[in-house]
């Protein structure tokens, strides 16, 4: 039920019920005169004298509804009024612009393979792509408005492809995401051919850079809902080009694959900001193909994701035991106030996390 549904039927059961006495017109107290002066009906069709009238009970119905409806909102205001479950609070709003500092901390509540997001700031945020802000487009650079908005659209599309398919988190070839990149932008071919090719990527050629992708016989992702929050703008780039600049953070609740991710199963979170500048160039300046854009710019914030030498694959601290600490201040990886660190997902760029 939504807030106006809900306030409407507060003020229908109050009001609804019975209406306040209203003084009679002159002409209705003339007519009601008239009436008492005729002559009654037969004896016959009279009213029996012992008759009692009619109480005007519609007021104490209208309260006692109206009782009934604040019990029930105080006994289950997550049926009644669409409020998640648990201490986590109402979804928040879509994020407009960069948050001024950190969300609020609640309770550090350990996350279950029933509730991922248990004690996370991410459980009020959007599932997959639904996190994603898209603003309203307007005419910019080459393109018009609705040139524009396609511009957007497909590149929330290269973030779905990219970091929330399945497939692709699972390891497979990111091949919706490579199609929507420019087949002329031979460094980022190059870097393509490499990193998905190589069984031992440098930082400069891990596959994490663009892509989301766990080991199936490692980490297997809990549920099928990935949180995320972020948001995108654009400006008019180089030779007329429009720029759309990504900032999005994904939180993927992971187990480990050998316990078949049973109902007591251990679960991390890996959390993963990324900031990505896709150039949709005017093609009668720049080589390129119809609804493919050019990369300008790459940066990864990770943790939770594993540390030391890149594998191409993000590599979450099961257990206690592990491979290299993280190092470095500690980062709390819900803070979106602050420009994406950049620098991919080697030792030097993991960081620990105050919270996960």
């Amino acid at each position: 039920m939504s807030d106006e549904e809900w306030e409407r039927f507060l003020r229908e059961s109050v009001t609804g019920a019975a209406q306040a006495p209203v003084e009679p017109s002159a002409r209705d107290r003339e007519a009601q005169g008239r009436l008492r002066e005729r002559p009654g009906p037969p004896a016959p069709w009279r009213a029996h004298p012992a008759a009692r009238p009619r109480r005007r009970t519609g007021w104490y119905t209208a309260g006692f509804v109206a009782a009934l409806a604040l019990l029930a909102v105080a006994l289950f205001p997550q049926q009644l009024t669409g409020w998640p479950r648990g201490d986590d609070g109402a979804p928040l709003a879509a994020e407009t612009e960069r948050p001024r500092g950190a969300p609020g901390d609640g309770p550090r509540l350990r996350p279950t393979v029933a509730e991922p997001f248990r004690g996370s700031p991410a459980a009020r945020w959007g599932d997959g792509g639904a996190g994603i802000t898209v603003p309203e487009a307007r005419a910019t650079g080459w393109m018009d408005a609705a040139g524009v908005e396609r511009a957007l659209r497909q590149s929330r599309d290269f973030l779905v492809a990219s970091s929330l398919d399945p497939r692709v988190l699972r390891g497979e070839r990111p091949a919706r995401a490579i199609a929507l990149l420019n087949p002329h932008q031979e460094d980022v071919q190059r870097y393509l051919r490499t990193a998905l090719s190589t069984a031992a990527p440098t930082p400069e050629t891990d596959p994490l850079l663009l892509f989301s992708r766990f080991r199936p016989d490692q980490a297997l992702l809990v549920g099928d809902v990935v949180k995320t929050r972020g948001r995108l703008t654009y400006r008019e780039g180089k030779r007329g080009a429009v720029e759309v600049t990504a900032d999005v953070t994904f939180v993927y609740p992971v187990t480990p694959a050998a316990g078949g991710g049973g109902p007591d199963a251990e679960v991390v979170r890996t959390i993963v900001r990324r900031s990505i500048v896709l150039s949709w160039d005017d093609p009668d300046k720049v080589v390129t193909e119809p609804g493919t854009a050019s990369v300008v710019s790459y940066a990864l914030d990770m943790t939770n994701g594993g540390c030391g030498e890149p594998t191409g694959y993000f590599a979450p601290p099961f257990g206690a035991a592990g491979g290299p600490s993280a190092t470095g201040d500690p980062v709390d990886p819900y803070d979106r106030s602050a420009p994406v660190g950049g620098g991919g997902a080697s030792a030097r760029d993991c960081r620990a996390a105050t919270r996960s």
